[in-house]
């Protein structure tokens, strides 16, 4: 009975052992890829120039960004490098009372009607929320001649008259005075697509210069 009691310890030491050898690798596993989860922004996604998901503005003044990039596309994001930010251009959707989501659906649609090329690097919707379809390093239809050395923000608006709801605006702001701060862009170099075409847009601070130059004060105000 003796020798049967010793075998049978050793039988559970190897099957301890065993046991081991089994849940080590797993244990390891699920602790990478948890890892990979996080760095890839499962978690909570990171705009590749600073965004930030959750909150409305972080400590360092950048103000929350949901990061939506568009699929590759030559209709929308056909991923030619933007070198240097040299202004940040503001439009407005001309599409009354749509939200940021179904503004940045159809960019992403444009890769398969291939009706035009258009798209933005950020949405701003009626909410405040703030959506962004393009990586900073890559240029988007947006501003014309200016595409090549530009940001563009795109502003929903609740009706016809093209004028920003106070959440709009006001995350417009924040938006564009961080831009400015984290590319180093005086905002002086903030500007309306009107003045790059002479195209009615943004259509409310187009018909109102009053308007349009209070919005610089108030990115001025949070440039610092």
């Amino acid at each position: 009975m003796t020798g049967n009691r010793k075998h049978h310890r050793r039988r559970k030491k190897r099957a301890v052992r065993l046991n081991w050898k089994l849940i080590l690798p797993i244990a390891l596993a699920v602790i990478l890829g948890l890892t990979m989860m996080h760095c890839s922004g499962v978690f909570g996604r990171r705009a590749s120039d600073g965004g930030v998901s959750g909150g409305s503005v972080s400590d360092d003044g950048r103000p929350a960004i949901d990061v939506q990039l568009l699929t590759p596309n030559k209709y929308s994001r056909p991923q030619t490098a933007l070198k240097k930010v040299k202004g940040i251009v503001i439009h407005y959707t001309a599409n009354p009372g749509a939200t940021a989501q179904q503004n940045r659906d159809y960019f992403e649609g444009l890769a398969d009607s291939h009706e035009t090329h258009a798209s933005s690097h950020f949405i701003v919707g009626l909410d405040g929320e703030i959506i962004q379809c393009i990586p900073s390093s890559e240029i988007s239809y947006a501003s014309n001649n200016r595409n090549s050395d530009t940001l563009s923000i795109e502003c929903c608006h609740p009706d016809e008259t093209g004028k920003f709801n106070q959440k709009t605006y006001d995350s417009a702001v924040e938006l564009t005075a961080w831009l400015c701060r984290h590319f180093n862009v005086s905002p002086d170099q903030v500007i309306r697509h009107y003045d790059i075409t002479g195209k009615d847009c943004p259509k409310y601070f187009v018909e109102h210069e009053d308007a349009w130059k209070q919005f610089l004060d108030d990115v001025r105000a949070k440039v610092g």
